[in-house]
């Protein structure tokens, strides 16, 4: 609601309005799934040494990663034994947090793919933000996931209130973050967890402040 190029600026969802949206598949509500959206996103990636010639602060890819779960094909998980977890994310959360040297608790900000709101409660457990089963806990706490607080959570309103521009937006948005220019800027933020598709063979990237 606070970023000027989101589709919902200025339209701040109160928790009765989802309550009250159409169900789409229950108990899933309109509001509870992403946009259709047309937009683009440009990252230039380059050397760590090039970077510190360009005109702005890079973000250090830390750590990047891709999982698969057992008996998942293509972009379908028809097969899956347990549907309230995300075992691929599970992976990816590891060799994310062990090439990096960094976990859970040195992340200044999380930005997780929201094309629907049950897989970010999912992967809040997965990347070890929180235990099995306690996502629901973790996003009740007043303004855990807000800017100053516990972990601020997709600043630039997801892909839910920004757009779904397939995650590449919330990238940018860690970029942004590291850079201290987002319109939710978190104060100091150094590190920035950023997954990609869930429900699907995903990945994720640590990104940290160049120095």
């Amino acid at each position: 609601a606070a970023n000027p190029n989101a589709f919902f600026h200025g339209k701040p969802i109160p928790l009765e309005d989802h309550q009250n949206s159409r169900y789409i598949a229950e108990p899933l509500h309109l509001l509870d799934c992403c946009q259709e959206s047309d937009g683009g996103v440009a990252i230039v990636v380059v050397s760590a040494e090039r970077a510190k010639d360009l005109p702005h602060t890079p973000a250090v890819i830390a750590a990047a990663a891709a999982g698969s779960a057992d008996d998942q094909f293509i972009m379908s998980s028809y097969y899956r034994d347990d549907l309230a977890g995300l075992p691929e994310m599970g992976l990816v959360g590891r060799q994310l947090w062990k090439q990096s040297g960094l976990g859970p608790t040195d992340m200044d900000l999380a930005i997780l793919y929201d094309h629907f709101t049950p897989y970010t409660l999912m992967q809040l457990e997965e990347l070890g933000f929180c235990a099995r089963g306690e996502a629901k806990d973790l996003v009740r706490e007043p303004g855990a996931l807000e800017v100053g607080g516990q972990l601020p959570l997709n600043t630039h309103g997801g892909q839910l209130g920004e757009a779904y521009i397939h995650g590449m937006n919330g990238i940018a948005e860690a970029v942004r973050q590291l850079r201290g220019d987002s319109v939710n800027q978190v104060d100091g933020a150094e590190r920035a967890v950023v997954t990609a598709g869930t429900g699907v063979p995903t990945s994720g990237l640590v990104l940290t402040r160049s120095s």
